[in-house]
């Protein structure tokens, strides 16, 4: 027995965008793309000509795709970089949600920290929440729990590279994480970050993702190199 979904046409208010877009791998499942720092993900009031569901829409468009709806299954900040996944398709994106409540989906983030004197190894867990006033996220006992693991590359004199898993998936998580620590990502503003050390965005990019593709039984892997304005920190 086979069952077809009808094809999702794709909100007329989220006009495509023909604006680059660094595909990594397509098949007819799945969307795996390389976003730059300053991209926003989703169309909101500020941006909805030119995130990258807008461009992804435009990509779809181009090669005569028949679902024009991207599921965001692996969301990044505007300002971080690296590999997310897209599902095409309302079956795709349920098979997705499922291994990502149970922990199948493997990512990896590569960060600048501030400051020295980081464990070789260790694991922060502390429950965030919203922030009383403004914008962002905080450390709260009354928030969600929260577990960030990570390992160090290096350290300079004044900050520390490092790898970063993460336990859990909240808004923020790794930037709030190591603010919490006294190691605030360089460059990043809303968290307390130095701005100083050259570069003008939250040093985080997301540089690995892997998962058992639940069609095809094979595993996929993406790695993806650093973008230019983080290189300079781990040559």
């Amino acid at each position: 027995m086979s069952v077809r979904f009808p094809p999702e046409q794709g909100d007329l208010d989220v006009p495509a965008s023909d604006a680059e877009l660094d595909v990594l791998y397509e098949d007819k499942n799945w969307l795996v793309v390389n976003k730059p720092a300053g991209l926003t993900v989703v169309p909101g009031p500020a941006n909805r000509t030119d995130t990258l569901v807008n461009r992804v829409k435009g990509h779809w468009l181009e090669n005569h795709e028949e679902n024009l709806v991207p599921h965001i299954i692996t969301r990044l900040d505007r300002f971080t970089s690296g590999v997310v996944l897209v599902a095409k398709h309302r079956l795709a994106n349920s098979l997705a949600n499922v291994l990502m409540d149970e922990k199948e989906i493997f990512k990896e983030y590569v960060a600048v920290v501030s400051g020295t004197g980081l464990s070789d190894h260790a694991e922060i867990d502390k429950p965030i929440a919203k922030r009383d006033v403004g914008f962002g996220q905080m450390i709260s006992d009354d928030g969600k729990p929260a577990r960030t693991e990570y390992w160090k590359i290096s350290d300079s004199k004044s900050y520390t590279t490092v790898r970063v898993v993460l336990h859990t998936g909240r808004t923020h998580q790794i930037r709030v994480h190591f603010a919490s620590i006294g190691h605030p990502l360089i460059g990043d503003e809303l968290y307390s970050g130095p701005m100083e050390l050259g570069i003008d965005r939250q040093a985080l990019h997301a540089a690995k993702l892997s998962f058992i593709d639940p069609f095809s039984n094979k595993e996929l892997k993406f790695n993806v190199d650093l973008p230019s304005d983080m290189k300079q920190y781990f040559d």
